[in-house]
């Protein structure tokens, strides 16, 4: 089977609801989720959305599929978000990591369902360059909760 249609693995299933219910309790459910097209992607935004209780759209993006933080940004920024103050992105590493990391300094390993609360210094998705400077509110793994 391919990478791209390997199903998520028993921890990620347990993890993925965990990591819903983080973001409910913590008064971060988004408005929108945008997923990587790849299987384990799509079932692990699935799973969060279900147990933070999620009631917006679920854009599935193939280019987010092993994606640089070029191309995470230029999909926030193209993409009509404008509509959406909170948008949780799942995708994969590197490119999750670098994207954090570019976008807050962060320096740590992502590893799998992490949660990094990001915020933004921008009025629009438009104004999502790759120099803006965020803030890394908070930083969640599964296995710390």
């Amino acid at each position: 089977m391919s990478d791209h249609e390997r199903p998520l693995n028993a921890r990620g299933e347990a993890d993925a609801p965990q990591m819903g219910k983080l973001l409910r309790q913590e008064g971060l459910v988004p408005s929108l989720i945008i997923s990587s097209s790849a299987k384990r992607a799509v079932t692990t935004a699935r799973l969060v959305a279900e147990a933070a209780g999620f009631e917006g759209e679920l854009r599935v993006m193939r280019q987010f599929y092993h994606a640089d933080p070029e191309t995470y940004l230029a999909v926030l920024r193209e993409t009509a978000v404008n509509d959406h103050d909170c948008v949780m992105v799942v995708g994969h590493n590197p490119g999750m990591e670098e994207l954090v990391a570019q976008l807050t300094d962060w320096d740590d390993v992502f590893t799998t369902a992490n949660i990094a609360h990001v915020a933004l210094p921008i009025e629009s998705w438009q104004e999502l360059t790759d120099d803006v400077e965020g803030t890394l509110v908070n930083w969640w793994r599964p296995r710390e909760l």
